[in-house]
């Protein structure tokens, strides 16, 4: 990802007020020594301050391919040469409305005695003079910005939010190139998990190759032996790995753990959704019931997969993912009316990266409703702040974030070799649940640990998708 960053002036100043431009080329390189902490790729492109430069920095942006504009009003600028360099990039931009101070000292201003010294002093400090012309501007031609405003120095929440832009701008990035595998097929009974593909490129980019189940079955053959054995060897340490799993289980899952490695390898997966009814070929129904190990390996080093081929649901776990979240597979279990919480899971696989413990593995002699038996994964969310987000498509065919924050909490589980967590709400599980299904979600969502509902909100802004917080 790359970073555009400018600030804004007026020529004719420079030789009517002596000192301001390096003054402000040095709040400039402030903010770009500060940028470049939260994220390294920044392309200053220094003082923006007529038409001509203008141009050429539209031009520069836009070859550089930066992913987001940060626009410094430094000083009061003309509007004229603060538009071509945002129409030309044709990238978010976010207006940093940033005071050089807390205030002006209006008493040593006053006494300065020089007027035009005390002009180009006031100067300095007219960093918001002009945000209500470029603003008017981008309204007028079309362009959607974003602002902060504060300080340069001592002001955390100004640099807090920068940096959220940023962490933002870097998922939308991240989402705009990802190759998201499609194994399988649709379950014919779940209507709400169904979507449009090409509008998933629409809103985030990136590539959707469809997968046979038939190839990875082929994989699984290619296996070596010492291979398996290595990976079983790496499931005790990645896993508790229960006495009961018998050692068939156990070879089944890591040779099918390993062909899953080759193909996200082959394809360059970033994620990956899955789902196979099956119609009695032995292979494919002995592939996909000894997946689960594989793939909660995968989702923990940040290619997230999600069963049920529920491709909204695995975006909106990559997003969690990419904000460093984690992002497990999950969906209502039930409700505890008693502790005022909602009990949350799913069968196959978890983000074993933000469990609560070890994951335990644990052998089902049949998956509910899915074909094959074998071994699965039983886990909770670590227990603290967390953040629920689904991918929900509304009834005009848009996309839209809904996302809700909570707290994962420690008491017991249904032990049944799934992953299966106990939120509770701000607004008390009653209230969530009735406004989180009043937006009309799919089912399933993604969970991660934190709460990032802040920057789920910017990654939509950025996305240009509505973003919907229940609490």
């Amino acid at each position: 990802m790359k970073i555009g960053l400018f600030g804004i002036g007026l020529d004719t100043y420079w030789d009517q007020f002596e000192g301001l431009e390096d003054r402000l080329k040095k709040y400039l390189s402030t903010i770009e020594k500060k940028i470049t902490t939260f994220h390294p790729d920044v392309i200053n492109l220094g003082i923006v301050d007529n038409i001509d430069k203008a141009f050429d920095a539209g031009d520069r942006f836009r070859s550089e391919n930066v992913d987001i504009i940060f626009l410094y009003v430094s000083t009061y600028a003309l509007s004229s040469t603060v538009l071509p360099v945002v129409q030309k990039a044709k990238v978010p931009v976010i207006i940093l409305n940033a005071s050089p101070e807390a205030a002006i000292n209006y008493e040593a201003f006053n006494q300065m005695g020089d007027r035009v010294k005390m002009t180009g002093e006031w100067l300095a400090f007219c960093s918001a003079c002009p945000v209500p012309e470029i603003a008017n501007v981008f309204n007028r031609t079309g362009i959607k910005f974003h602002q902060v405003t504060g300080m340069l120095e001592g002001d955390e929440e100004f640099w807090n939010e920068v940096s959220v832009w940023v962490e933002a701008a870097k998922v939308k990035n991240i989402m705009s190139y990802n190759r998201m595998g499609c194994l399988g097929h649709y379950y014919s009974g779940m209507l709400d998990i169904y979507t449009d593909m090409t509008k998933q490129y629409a809103y985030f980019g990136g590539h959707i190759e469809m997968l046979e189940v038939e190839e990875l079955a082929s994989l699984r053959k290619t296996v070596p032996e010492n291979e398996v054995v290595k990976r079983i060897e790496h499931f005790k340490e990645q896993f508790d790995v229960q006495a009961d799993c018998s050692l068939d289980d156990l070879q089944e899952s890591s040779r099918t753990s390993v062909a899953l490695d080759i193909l996200a390898e082959k394809y360059k997966l970033g994620s990956f959704a899955y789902y196979y009814k099956g119609t009695g070929n032995k292979e494919n129904e002995d592939t996909i019931s000894s997946i689960i190990l594989g793939n909660s390996l995968l989702t923990a080093r940040g290619i997230p997969v999600a069963g049920e081929y529920e491709i909204k649901n695995v975006q909106a776990m990559k997003i969690m993912d990419s904000f460093g979240a984690g992002g497990s597979f999950t969906e209502y279990y039930a409700m505890d009316f008693k502790d005022d919480i909602v009990l949350m899971g799913h069968d196959g696989p978890g983000h074993i990266a933000i469990a609560e413990g070890k994951t335990k593995v644990r052998p089902l002699k049949v998956y509910h409703g899915k074909v094959g038996r074998g071994l699965s994964v039983e886990m909770s969310v670590k227990n603290g702040p967390v953040t629920l987000l689904s991918v929900a498509e509304t009834k005009d065919g848009k996309l839209m974030l809904l996302v809700a924050e909570g707290e994962s909490v420690a008491g017991p589980i249904l032990q049944i070799g799934n992953t299966n967590s106990r939120y509770r709400f701000s607004i008390g599980a009653r209230k969530f649940v009735n406004n989180w299904n009043l937006n009309g979600p799919a089912h399933h969502c993604a969970v991660g640990i934190g709460h990032i509902a802040d920057k789920i909100g910017k990654l939509g802004e950025l996305l240009e998708m509505e973003v919907v917080r229940v609490c």
